[in-house]
Parts: C-alpha cells; sequence; structure tokens
C-alpha cells in the first residue's frame, strides 16, 4: 500500500476507536508489529509482535480504565510507507 491507502486505512481504525471499537486496530496490526512506549513510566518500552502487544501492554494497561477505551486522532502526517498519527 502507498501512503494515501496507509493513511485512509488508519483514519478508518480511528474513526472506530474513537467511538470505542478498538477491533479495527487490532485487525489492522501485522504480526510483526511493534508498539514503542516513550518516556519513563512502567510501560516505557519496546512491545514487539502484536501477541505481545496484546497480552504485555493492552490488557493489562485497558483493564484499569473504568470505561470503554476510545482514542480521536487529531493529525496524521502520510509519507511512502508511513503513516504518523497525532492523537
Amino acid at each position: 500500500m502507498g501512503a494515501r491507502e496507509n493513511k485512509q486505512l488508519l483514519q478508518n481504525v480511528f474513526a472506530e476507536l474513537a467511538q470505542g471499537n478498538g477491533k479495527p486496530f487490532v485487525d489492522a496490526m501485522a504480526e510483526d508489529f511493534c508498539w514503542q512506549a516513550i518516556g519513563t513510566t512502567a510501560w516505557s518500552r519496546p512491545f514487539r509482535g502484536k501477541q505481545a502487544v496484546m497480552s504485555e501492554l493492552m490488557r493489562p494497561l485497558f483493564a484499569q480504565f473504568a470505561d470503554r477505551y476510545t482514542n480521536t486522532a487529531l493529525r496524521m502526517i502520510a509519507e511512502h510507507d508511513y503513516v504518523v498519527v497525532e492523537c
């Protein structure tokens, strides 16, 4: 996929996340997906692979929320194979 298609995919994913539907986000993850949580928190480290992201980051983190998780994209920049999402 090119930049336009990648950006459209993430626009659709974040439209669903804004409504509390995380399934499209999970479905869009590749098996070798990597999530780099920056900073100095207990969550700050790389999570490598879809399974690690799900079991070591998302499940324990989202279990702490009182309500359904939502996320709204504020800005997206797409170039080549990369899409950056500010949310």
